[in-house]
């Protein structure tokens, strides 16, 4: 049985403790579930995507409020700056004391320009979000050098391209899976991956076999939970964290021994409540969660 910090030291003595003190033993120890758990987790802001386009400054407030630190943005109708400048944006962070680490884009149209804008503020990633279920295996291979190429655009202007998975891309099509097409023909120095790790559960895999296959390859992560009584429809068995089926605790461990820097709830349904309820119970739960 382990006993509570304040337990320990009370049953320690000053003695004992003062021993482990003078050798650096009690700091460590006292601060060994401080090391554990996801310190600066991060929201993306297509959890709040009805919500953002009305009041966007008084939405980042209130996310700043519940304790989220990081952001992950999406090209909206009003941009990924949300009716602000680059600029801006990130002025508007520092005020909160958040960052925009990264942003779900568009990567069809002005690229450059979206590269170039994003590391003059310090964002870390510009992800692709979505290509669809494909006809064939070749397209993966073709997304693969796609994302070269972004990636090469990104690496000139000092940040880094990812592309973001959903259920389709673990689809079986001439006995190999998208995922694995986009991952072996992709460039490590060009492209990483955000893991959506409810749709890797959606599909059917094992989050931490994906982690454990390809490490330093996920950088990023969505921490989304999925619903203990699910529908057909996965796009509705989005929950809050902690009361669904997916293990964070031992996921998220094997994704920072894997090379996870950034780690993003998201949640696309609200069984039991408005969005931004929702994301304070996230926050909640992410503040509590140690891995």
């Amino acid at each position: 049985m382990k006993l509570r910090r304040r337990e320990f030291l009370r049953l320690a003595g000053g003695t004992t403790a003062g021993l482990m003190a003078g050798s650096g033993l009690l700091q460590e120890w006292l601060t060994d579930d401080e090391h554990k758990k996801v310190k600066n987790f991060g929201i993306q802001l297509w959890t709040l995507r009805d919500d953002m386009p009305k009041d966007p400054r008084g939405v980042l407030q209130q996310l700043a409020s519940f304790g989220y630190k990081q952001i992950e943005s999406f090209e909206g109708g009003k941009g990924i700056y949300w009716g602000m400048s680059n600029v801006e944006f990130k002025k508007y962070m520092d005020e909160l004391g958040m960052s925009l680490v990264a942003s779900h884009c568009d990567i069809s149209k002005d690229f450059e320009k979206k590269a170039a804008e994003a590391a003059a503020i310090g964002v870390k990633y510009l992800i692709c979000p979505w290509k669809g279920p494909q006809k064939n295996i070749d397209a993966f291979k073709q997304f693969a050098d796609e994302f070269n190429q972004k990636g090469e655009i990104c690496k000139k202007n000092g940040i880094r391209f990812a592309y973001h998975n959903h259920d389709y891309s673990f689809v079986m099509q001439d006995g190999q899976m998208g995922q694995d097409v986009m991952m072996k023909n992709s460039d490590p120095e060009l492209v990483d991956f955000e893991m959506d790790i409810y749709w890797v559960v959606a599909a059917g895999q094992d989050p931490v076999a994906w982690l454990n296959k390809y490490p330093n390859r996920f950088r990023l992560c969505h921490v989304k939970d999925r619903s203990k009584t699910p529908v057909t429809d996965n796009s509705k068995n989005s929950v809050e964290l902690g009361t669904g089926t997916i293990d964070f605790g031992t996921i998220l461990k094997a994704a920072r021994k894997n090379g996870m820097q950034h780690f993003i709830v998201e949640q696309e349904a609200y069984p039991n409540g408005t969005p931004l309820q929702a994301v304070k119970t996230d926050a909640d739960y992410m503040k509590k969660l140690k891995i």
